[in-house]
C-alpha cells in the first residue's frame, strides 16, 4: 500500500474520484465538495497498482486541533482496515504539525467504529443533510 499526502492545498483527482463514488453515488449526499477543499491537507491510499483506494482530509481547527473528514473507502476495498489506516496517518500528521487533538464529525451509523479508535463524543447529534453525525474527539 502507498500513502500519499497532498498539501499543495487542493483536491486530488483521485480524492474527488472516491468521495463522489462514496458520498454522492451510494450515500446520496448532494454538497460533498466545499470551500475548505482548498485549505485541507488531503491524504489518498493506494494499492500496490496504484490504484486508488480510500481517502480522508484535514485541516486546523481550534485549541490544537485538526479537524478530519470526508473520510471514504471505495467499497472493493471495504473490510480491509482501510479505515484505520487513514485514521493512523491523520493522526501522525496532527502530531507532526503539533497538533493535540484529532476530531470528526462522525455519520452515527460509524460511531462505533470511531470509538474502537479512541474516539468520544463530544457534542449533541447534528444532520448534515438527511444524516445524523455526532462530534467526535480524541487526544493525541
Amino acid at each position: 500500500m502507498k500513502v500519499k499526502w497532498y498539501e499543495d492545498l487542493r483536491l486530488p483527482e483521485d480524492a474527488r474520484m472516491i468521495r463522489d463514488t462514496v458520498f454522492v453515488k451510494e450515500q446520496q449526499f448532494k454538497d460533498e465538495f466545499d470551500d475548505m477543499e482548498v485549505k485541507a491537507l488531503h491524504l489518498v491510499l493506494y494499492d500496490e497498482a496504484g490504484a486508488p483506494m480510500a481517502t480522508a482530509r484535514m485541516f486546523p481547527g481550534e485549541d490544537g486541533a485538526y479537524h478530519y473528514g470526508r473520510i471514504a473507502v471505495l467499497k472493493e476495498y471495504r473490510g480491509q482496515g482501510l479505515g484505520r489506516t487513514l485514521l493512523d496517518e491523520l493522526e501522525k500528521k496532527t502530531r507532526q504539525l503539533g497538533g493535540k487533538w484529532g476530531e470528526l464529525g462522525a455519520q452515527c451509523r460509524a460511531r462505533g467504529f470511531y470509538e474502537k479508535c479512541g474516539y468520544i463524543a463530544c457534542g449533541d447529534e447534528y444532520y448534515e443533510e438527511y444524516c445524523p453525525h455526532v462530534p467526535m474527539r480524541k487526544k493525541l
